[in-house]
């Protein structure tokens, strides 16, 4: 195991997320790695912290990828944040993603933690579980 699936894997999840017609009609291309600089768009993505650990087997090397999705908008209400954050989970639950290195395995939906910031924003972070190996 290593952590050299971790890159295709998020590469192929901002693919899947800006190719998605239910997403995009919802945030536009405001779908990030790395926040921009100034004033935030009024509703984005931002792929998140992620944990990965060893899957490897006697028949190859492989990885468990929990990873974060955080979907967060300025408005008073979470009606918008929940419809995107829905968006997203029905993009990549079961996805069946090509990975520029590795073959995933699955890829699970396992919780979701909706909350208002400390700023009056609105945020959803989406945690999801992919399984990979490394061939």
């Amino acid at each position: 195991m290593s952590y050299a699936l971790s890159a295709p894997l998020q590469t192929a999840v901002f693919e899947r997320l800006l190719a998605d017609a239910a997403v995009t009609d919802l945030v536009g291309t405001n779908i990030f790695d790395a926040l921009p600089t100034g004033r935030m768009p009024t509703i984005y993505i931002a792929l998140g912290p992620e944990t990965v650990r060893d899957a490897g087997e006697v028949a190859g090397d492989g990885s468990w990828h929990d990873f974060t999705v955080s979907v967060v908008t300025e408005t008073a209400s979470f009606k918008a944040v929940k419809a995107a954050a829905g968006a997203v989970s029905d993009a990549l639950d079961h996805a069946d993603l090509t990975l520029g290195r590795g073959r995933l395995v699955g890829l699970w939906f396992r919780k979701a933690r909706a909350r208002r910031a400390a700023n009056g924003a609105r945020r959803i972070d989406l945690t999801f579980r992919a399984r990979i190996d490394d061939i």
